[in-house]
C-alpha cells in the first residue's frame, strides 16, 4: 500500500510539473498564438486603386506606422479601418477598393509588429497606435467611420470610447480576446495569463457613437454569441446584421459592405 501511495504521489507531482510547464510554455509564446504576423505588403500599384498614397503615421515613441490613406469625394466620411490579425492590412485591397469607388475615403495601417510597421507587437502599442492614426485623420476633416474587424474590433471599440467619431461598424467582434482563447485553451487558466485582453464588452459601454454589428452563425474563430453580446452592450446599438450562413471570413462576400453603407448613410 505505501508502495502505492508513493506511485501516486510521485504521480501526481509529475502532472502538477507537466501542466505548470505547459502554462509556462503558453505564457511565453501566447503572442504567437494570438497573431500572424507574417505577409507579403501589396504596393498601391498591384491595385485598382487610384486617390489612394502611402502614408507615415507617427506614434507618441516616433515609430512610423505604414498606412493608406484616400481622401472622400464630396461630403462623404472618411472609414479609420482596423484589421484583423493575419499579414498585412494591405491584403485587403478588395475592401479600400470599393470603399474608393463608392466616394469614401479611407485611413488603414499596420499596427506596430505587423509587416509594414517594426516595433513590438502588444496591446499597449496597438491602442497607441490606433489612437495617433485617428489623430492624423481628423485635422483633415470631415466625419470619421471607425469600421473594426475581428481583432480590430478591439482597438476600434477603444478608439471610440476614447474619441469622437460618427459611426462605429464592427465586423466579427469579440466580448474580449479572453472569451476566444478560452473557447480554445479552456484548460489554461487564461484570464490569469493572457497579456493583451481587449476587453471590448467593458469598452464599449463608453462608446457615444452609433454601432453596427456584423457577425455570421458559422463563426469557427468567434462565436455569433460574442456579436450578440457586443450589440446588447452597446449604448447606441442601431443595427445588429446576422448572416445565417456567414463564418469568419466571407462577410464580406456575403453584404457586410451594402448593410454597413446603409448604417452609414443613416448615421452620418
Amino acid at each position: 500500500m505505501r508502495r502505492v501511495l508513493y506511485w501516486l504521489a510521485g504521480l501526481a507531482v509529475v502532472l502538477v510539473v507537466g501542466y505548470v510547464a505547459v502554462i509556462a510554455y503558453f505564457y511565453i509564446r501566447q503572442r504567437d498564438f494570438q497573431y500572424d504576423r507574417e505577409g507579403k505588403v501589396y504596393a498601391i500599384a498591384e491595385t485598382t486603386l487610384q486617390r489612394t498614397q502611402v502614408v507615415s503615421i507617427r506614434t507618441a515613441d516616433g515609430s512610423g506606422l505604414l498606412g493608406w490613406y484616400a481622401p472622400p469625394t464630396a461630403s462623404l466620411p472618411t472609414i479609420l479601418y482596423f484589421r484583423g490579425k493575419t499579414g498585412s492590412f494591405s491584403r485587403e485591397y478588395a475592401r479600400f477598393e470599393a470603399f474608393e469607388a463608392a466616394g469614401y475615403g479611407f485611413l488603414a495601417f499596420d499596427y506596430r509588429g505587423f509587416p509594414g510597421s517594426p516595433g513590438e507587437l502588444t496591446e499597449e502599442n496597438v491602442l497607441a497606435d490606433s489612437l495617433a492614426a485617428f489623430d492624423w485623420l481628423q485635422p483633415k476633416g470631415g466625419k470619421i467611420v471607425l469600421w473594426g474587424r475581428s481583432l480590430g474590433s478591439g482597438p476600434a471599440t477603444y478608439v471610440a470610447s476614447e474619441r469622437d467619431a460618427a459611426a462605429l461598424v464592427l465586423e466579427s467582434p469579440f466580448r474580449s480576446a479572453v472569451a476566444v482563447a478560452e473557447k480554445s485553451y479552456g484548460w489554461l487558466p487564461v484570464s490569469l495569463i493572457m497579456l493583451d485582453q481587449y476587453p471590448v464588452e467593458r469598452w464599449i459601454r463608453a462608446v457615444q457613437e452609433p454601432v453596427f454589428v456584423g457577425h455570421g452563425t458559422l463563426d469557427p474563430a468567434i462565436d455569433v454569441s460574442n456579436g450578440r453580446r457586443v450589440f446588447e452592450l452597446a449604448p447606441h446599438g442601431v443595427t445588429l446584421w446576422i448572416d445565417p450562413e456567414g463564418d469568419h471570413d466571407n462577410l464580406w462576400d456575403h453584404g457586410i459592405w451594402q448593410k454597413a453603407r446603409a448604417f452609414i448613410a443613416s448615421s452620418t
